[in-house]
């Protein structure tokens, strides 16, 4: 049996890493940061949420009606940090060093092994993603990725910038095998892209992966923590993933 390894303490992330591996979900949870952790059949589905309301529509939308597609999507507006999911992406900026809004949530929540398995990264170009363990996080990975600074409107190379980030992180979902993700809002914040556009460019992207790989994911997760944007995700949401 493994040595057990103290997450507060261990200066080692590579010792820490392999030990999380070896435990089981269930014992996993003693390492957490917090417990009032939220797992993910708590977290409603758009096809069941969608149907306890009546969000705004949009009118007709391009795109077909697809349960099984609308059983893959959420919206959840809370805290990424206590998301008990296999990963959660991390809005990141390019050192990976950690720095305000959701990244210094999530550094802070991870402790300080975070850190110290992102400075072997050597830093991220905007639109691409790198992946690490999650440590005291209950999201056994953080997938970090660095959006688009825009001032004013986004130009044609910020959307596919940002485009870029969710596909990118999708891929490292896909390399590694995972199941279930959550997206914070990427460049919405001090990086100033706006809000409605942003959540135009992720649903389109979003439902376009998932017509092609809903097969190979349980969910993708929506998360925000702003009531404006919840707004914004909930008007939008019936158009990009339409239901009967």
């Amino acid at each position: 049996m493994a040595m057990k390894v103290d997450l507060k303490t261990s200066i080692d992330w590579k010792e820490a890493k392999a030990f999380l591996k070896g435990l089981s979900d269930k014992q996993r949870e003693e390492h957490y940061f917090c417990r009032d952790f939220v797992s993910l059949k708590k977290i409603p589905t758009w096809k069941d949420a969608e149907a306890k309301g009546a969000p705004d529509k949009m009118g007709k939308s391009q795109y077909q009606v697809d349960g099984a597609v609308n059983e893959k999507i959420s919206i959840f507006r809370g805290d990424i940090t206590k998301l008990q999911l296999d990963a959660i992406v991390n809005a990141a900026n390019s050192s990976l060093m950690g720095g305000g809004g959701v990244d210094g949530c999530i550094h802070r929540a991870a402790g300080h092994l975070l850190k110290e398995e992102c400075r072997t990264l050597h830093r991220c170009e905007t639109g691409k993603a790198k992946i690490t363990g999650g440590y005291r996080l209950p999201a056994k990975y953080v997938i970090h990725t660095v959006g688009p600074i825009v001032q004013g409107d986004p130009s044609p190379s910020h959307v596919q910038e940002l485009r870029s980030c969710y596909r990118n992180s999708l891929q490292l979902v896909l390399d590694n095998s995972l199941r279930s993700v959550a997206f914070p809002c990427i460049s919405t914040g001090v990086f100033g892209y706006p809000s409605e556009a942003a959540a135009e460019v992720v649903l389109g992207t979003l439902r376009e992966w998932l017509e092609e790989h809903k097969d190979k994911v349980d969910r993708l997760v929506i998360c925000v923590f702003l009531e404006k944007d919840e707004k914004i995700y909930r008007k939008l949401l019936p158009y990009f993933f339409p239901v009967a």
